[in-house]
């Protein structure tokens, strides 16, 4: 098969680089276009990255020679890729309007960055979730005039690690009232060169900027459903955050504790659901899709980053330490690979859903 050709806005940052990582082997994608800031813009990517490349590899030998582009200059992309991954960093309404423009050239554009996530006719993916939210591309593409171009995003990289449990257990018909989640959040999502060392060796950071509000918004959206052409979000969960940066480079940790509408699962058919959990990715066996979307670790002291943050491929989630809460009903921690599943992985298999689909055609 014919790949793909794809292009990596944001090409030089820490999740462009895992987008560039990631597809190396791809077999379905394959990197032919390159874009970051104007300050690597005309380099030979291995150059632009020289001194500051963060992956456990090498840059991959079909990327090294890659001139990088300027990626505010969408008509750059222009018939060099049928679709771009955005890992733009940039002020968010900058971001809108450049993921705009490269839709409107009809590239579609398979988003990390938070720009778009609260347009309400722009689906925020998590494929295990909510893989019927790509009907929307429809409505937003008449809607704005677009023939070819489309926008599709993915959640804050914290989410992954605890919302499909959470919606497995919805799915399985458990109403769930309330939900307060502690994350503990690897450095490696603040990006490079990131947060300085002497503010995260022997320290514990307790803000990061935005993220309880996303961590408490962007589930009723993932959750919500469509209506006259909008995605409508479901408030029915009540959802309280703290969000905390710690001396882990990847992985990020969420402490969850739950309460239950009338109907209450006991601990063990908890487990089985996560178990059991399959769903649309695992169905199409997508490339990037974890064979078991949720891993439940028996050791009392499990998860952790450096043992379970790899899980399958970094696309699966962790699970352990269910029991029951004195406050709430139940209580569990979850753990995700922030930069992989929480990141370019994730929008990597997001990508695979839509060609899946039919939507690069």
């Amino acid at each position: 098969m014919e790949k793909i050709k794809v292009g990596v806005l944001g090409a030089t940052g820490m999740v462009g680089q895992q987008y560039i990582s990631l597809l190396a082997h791809h077999p379905w994608f394959e990197v032919a276009y390159v874009a970051a800031s104007p300050n690597s813009a005309g380099k030979k990517y291995c150059e632009a990255v020289a001194g500051r490349w963060q992956m456990m590899f090498d840059v991959p030998a079909g990327v090294r020679e890659l001139t990088v582009q300027d990626a505010n200059n969408p008509a750059l992309a222009d018939k060099k890729c049928v679709f771009v991954f955005s890992a733009l960093d940039m002020d968010k309404q900058q971001a809108r309007e450049l993921e705009n423009a490269y839709a409107a050239m009809g590239i579609p554009v398979v988003s990390n960055a938070s720009a778009h996530r609260g347009t309400d006719d722009v689906p925020m993916l998590i494929p295990e979730i909510n893989h019927e939210h790509i009907a929307i591309i429809s409505a937003q593409k008449s809607k704005r005039g677009w023939q070819k171009g489309f926008i599709a995003v993915k959640p804050n990289c914290s989410l992954q690690s605890y919302m499909t449990p959470v919606f497995a257990l919805l799915q399985a018909g458990y109403a769930i009232k309330r939900m307060i989640i502690t994350t503990m959040q690897a450095v490696s999502g603040a990006g490079y060169p990131g947060v300085p060392s002497l503010d995260m060796i022997d320290n514990i950071v307790p803000f990061i900027g935005g993220e309880e509000e996303k961590s408490e918004v962007e589930p009723h959206k993932i959750l919500g459903k469509i209506a006259d052409g909008l995605i409508v979000n479901d408030e029915s969960i009540r959802i309280s955050a703290h969000c905390n940066r710690v001396p882990v480079v990847d992985g990020h940790t969420a402490c969850v504790s739950l309460e239950f509408g009338d109907k209450k699962p006991e601990l063990e058919e908890v487990r089985r659901i996560w178990r059991d959990f399959k769903a649309l990715p695992q169905q199409l066996n997508l490339p990037s899709a974890p064979v078991q979307p949720i891993i439940y670790r028996e050791e009392p002291n499990r998860p952790q980053p450096r043992k379970d943050r790899d899980a399958d491929k970094g696309m699966a989630v962790s699970i352990g330490r269910l029991r029951k809460c004195n406050v709430f009903d139940i209580r569990f921690v979850g753990l995700s690979h922030n930069t992989v599943r929480g990141a370019a992985g994730g929008g990597i298999l997001n990508a695979e859903l839509l060609k899946a689909k039919g939507y690069f055609d």
